[in-house]
């Protein structure tokens, strides 16, 4: 696509690399095909290929509206359309560029600062998370049903991890909200690695990956998470560990961005480089191991939604899906598999009717093949396909430790 940035653009720190995403786009359109939003909307701005013209239009110096910030909001940044792309464009990291550039020139309405901030200071924080969370717990009768649904029906208590015994070492990322919304995932994967002979060892002192700040209009607080944790995990790193887990897929989907986002900054371009080149989801991990001594006997059957973060941003599509198969689970197939959820990180709270629609469809696929249960990989879409209160949604680490003998 022929484009010419504006004098104001080009002054941008990511100018140059906004130029060549698009220009690699030769609009061809197929992303619309796979787009959801396009697909409940049937608007051309409400898919990739309407949104990298907006984005250039920005650049190029055109007027940039309300209208323009809301259908790039409705992106879910699923990244479905890079999977479909035949061009290889970058859209992610065009779309965090453009939607920078508008929101730093139209102001959000009280109501959605409000929303978005009240988000950022939340959720990233276990802590502040835990006491909303147990809060809400306490009043769910009295709140209205959007919020109940946003609860989740049962926690899981976590069982107890194994003490760090084994040369092999790894990382682990305990995540923000998982702590307190699934807190056995985390340790179910503790013991099965230590099954396998590999250690967790603790880094408390990371924190948040800095997605939900860097996809809610404060890209270099998000940074300044992701420094804080290359700094939590370097002495660990430096001492042998052979990887950083992360049980949530969009965890990792960022943590393996740090390298890119953080390029130009000198103190931390290399350290950053290596910390996402050893960032690895859990799957990865698992799938190289001997899993048959692990001794897995069940009969369930399950549905697994493999979120777009693990699919589409880490393309390790069908890999739990292998490893289940492996281990003797019974997986029943599920049509549209390619399709967001609609969880999309904080997309559910920012953009609710959309979100809904999107949950339902998902279901209605996960449940034709009359599973036992559902599985996934990322901590939002389970609570959030749990949330419609159907078939049980649970981390397939944890139906592995179940079934262990």
């Amino acid at each position: 696509m022929q484009t010419t940035l504006s004098e104001h653009a080009r002054q941008l720190p990511r100018a140059e690399e906004a130029e060549s995403i698009l220009r690699s786009c030769v609009h061809c359109g197929f992303c619309n095909a796979t787009c959801p939003t396009y697909q409940l909307l049937g608007d051309e701005l409400d898919g990739p290929r309407g949104r990298i013209y907006l984005i250039k239009q920005v650049l190029e110096g055109n007027e940039v509206t309300q209208k323009t910030q809301q259908h790039l909001d409705r992106c879910l940044s699923c990244r479905n359309c890079e999977t479909t792309c035949p061009s290889g464009v970058d859209y992610h990291n065009l779309l965090d560029i453009g939607r920078a550039v508008v929101d730093a020139a139209v102001p959000r309405p009280a109501g959605q600062r409000l929303l978005r901030e009240g988000l950022r200071n939340v959720v990233p924080n276990p802590g502040r998370f835990k006491v909303l969370l147990n809060s809400g717990q306490a009043l769910r009768a009295l709140l209205p049903a959007p919020l109940q649904a946003k609860l989740p029906r049962r926690i899981e208590p976590a069982r107890p991890r194994p003490v760090t015994r084994h040369e092999r070492q790894v990382l682990m990322l305990e995540g923000c909200v998982q702590p307190s919304l699934s807190p056995n995932t985390n340790a179910a994967a503790a013991r099965v690695l230590d099954r396998l002979g590999i250690s967790v060892t603790a880094a408390c002192e990371a924190g948040c990956c800095g997605a939900v700040d860097y996809h809610l209009d404060a890209q270099a607080a998000g940074l300044d998470r992701a420094r804080r944790n290359i700094d939590a995990w370097w002495p660990s790193l430096e001492n042998g560990a052979e990887a950083i887990v992360q049980t949530a897929s969009g965890c990792g989907a960022f943590i393996k961005e740090y390298g890119h986002l953080l390029s130009a900054d000198p103190d931390y371009a290399e350290k950053a480089r290596k910390v996402s080149a050893l960032a690895k989801d859990l799957v990865e991990i698992l799938r190289d191991e001997p899993l048959e001594q692990l001794g897995v006997h069940s009969d369930q059957r399950l549905a697994f939604h493999c979120p777009c973060t693990l699919q589409h941003a880490q393309k390790l599509g069908g890999t739990v899906e292998t490893v289940l198969t492996r281990l003797g689970f019974s997986l029943t197939p599920v049509p549209d598999s390619h399709l967001c959820c609609g969880s999309a990180g904080t997309y559910s709270l920012t953009q609710p009717e959309l979100s809904r629609q999107l949950r339902d469809n998902k279901l209605n696929a996960l449940e034709s093949g009359h599973p036992d249960v559902i599985v996934t990989a990322n901590i939002g879409c389970q609570s959030h396909l749990d949330g419609a209160g159907r078939t049980s949604v649970r981390h397939w680490i944890e139906l592995i430790d179940a079934a262990l003998p």
